[in-house]
């Protein structure tokens, strides 16, 4: 099989490195010149991808930020031939699936939006492995959900990630469940490690503050293109959880014990509810 990728940051990377482990040629579209020669020799990517050679692909990822995927998909449409797979691996979807439904309509090949869920704090092609996606789910977003064969031919085509498990929704329904799941853990990791008492916690931390600050450590601008781009969503996770932390802080400052505890209470119930 030849894969096309676009970008070679952690995603792109590591799905380059995931599909030449397995003996696929990976062809690949990046900016940076010398960040392609170096996956070259790193042994990822067999070559550049450009618009001479995008008609040898069976299958295209699109690894960058959502509209500088969608605006390289418009670009290049036309040359993707019409049975080959497109998939996006961006944090959201309905922005990119409402522009590339109809390009793959208008050019005959197959688009398909998906999210896989794996990544570190870090960024960049040398934090990029081949085993990233190991056991991690995937989810897929098809325009239409009566064609089985077309789920079997995406899950055929990502085999070489070794995904641990396959979701199908709708890119409404999953930036409704990404705002909570990964926009709000990194805007709440985000502003928290903001407190100037953070400078002076070396001695005094152990893992619940390790496990709260890790996604502190973000690519600013793409998280902020994702926020803005799922501003709805995102808004009413924010307002829910204001709401919430005002009560705690009420209940705090009027010494009033008995609210407080039944406030944690049920917040160790709603956990118990949400895992099972």
């Amino acid at each position: 099989m030849t894969v096309g990728i676009l970008g070679l940051g952690l995603i792109g990377g590591s799905l380059a490195r995931a599909y030449a482990m397995e003996g696929h040629r990976v062809l690949c579209s990046v900016r940076n010149e010398n960040m392609l020669s170096f996956a070259m020799l790193a042994g990822a990517v067999d070559a550049p991808l450009t618009p001479d050679n995008m008609h040898e692909c069976d299958l295209i990822l699109l690894a960058i930020y959502p509209d500088g995927s969608a605006s390289w998909l418009e670009k290049n449409a036309q040359y993707i031939r019409k049975d080959a797979l497109v998939i996006d691996c961006c944090g959201i979807k309905r922005e990119i699936c409402s522009r590339c439904f109809p390009l793959a309509q208008k050019h005959g090949f197959t688009f398909m939006g998906g999210h896989p869920m794996a990544g570190t704090q870090f960024s960049g092609f040398k934090y990029s492995r081949a085993n990233l996606f190991e056991g991690a789910p995937m989810v897929l977003v098809p325009e239409r959900f009566d064609d089985p064969e077309l789920l079997e031919w995406a899950k055929k085509a990502l085999a070489p990630c070794h995904f641990g498990s396959f979701s199908v929704t709708t890119a409404e329904d999953h930036d409704r469940m990404i705002a909570f799941t990964s926009q709000m853990p990194h805007i709440v990791s985000n502003a928290f490690i903001k407190s100037p008492t953070a400078l002076e916690h070396k001695g005094f931390s152990a893992g619940s503050y390790r496990d709260l600050t890790r996604v502190a450590w973000l690519n600013a601008p793409m998280w902020a293109e994702l926020f803005l781009e799922n501003k709805d969503n995102t808004l009413f996770e924010l307002d829910t959880l204001i709401t919430s932390l005002q009560e705690y802080r009420d209940a705090i400052q009027r010494d009033d014990e008995e609210t407080l505890i039944a406030l944690l209470e049920d917040g160790k119930r709603r956990k118990e509810e949400v895992d099972g």
